[in-house]
């Protein structure tokens, strides 16, 4: 299977960051549904089963979802900003996932 890269934002003179985390899970499309439904009644938003675009004022979260893994990336231009990128992301995701034990590792992407 040939995996396709998640596109990010367009390259600016400012320097984006990138971290990305693999959860294994069989449910990896209805936590991405579940994921980008509940923020986009407040932030834009795209998404469809199986892949999703959370545009945060502070960057992005890109999601795609393979038959078994979750794929989750955060894109920010400000390094202060990616804490709070892969904590808001993860801390909904453990929510909506509640009925498995997933471990969320965050790494350079």
């Amino acid at each position: 299977m040939t995996e396709t890269p998640i596109q990010t934002a367009p390259t600016t003179s400012t320097p984006t960051l990138r971290r990305r985390a693999e959860i294994p899970t069989p449910q990896a499309s209805r936590y991405l549904q579940q994921l980008c439904k509940h923020f986009q009644h407040k932030i834009p938003v795209t998404f469809d089963p199986t892949e999703g675009r959370i545009e945060f004022s502070m960057g992005i979260s890109e999601l795609r979802a393979e038959p078994a893994v979750l794929v989750l990336e955060v894109v920010a231009r400000d390094p202060a900003d990616l804490p709070a990128l892969e904590d808001v992301i993860a801390r909904h995701l453990v929510r909506f996932a509640f009925r498995e034990e997933i471990a969320i590792i965050w790494s350079d992407a």
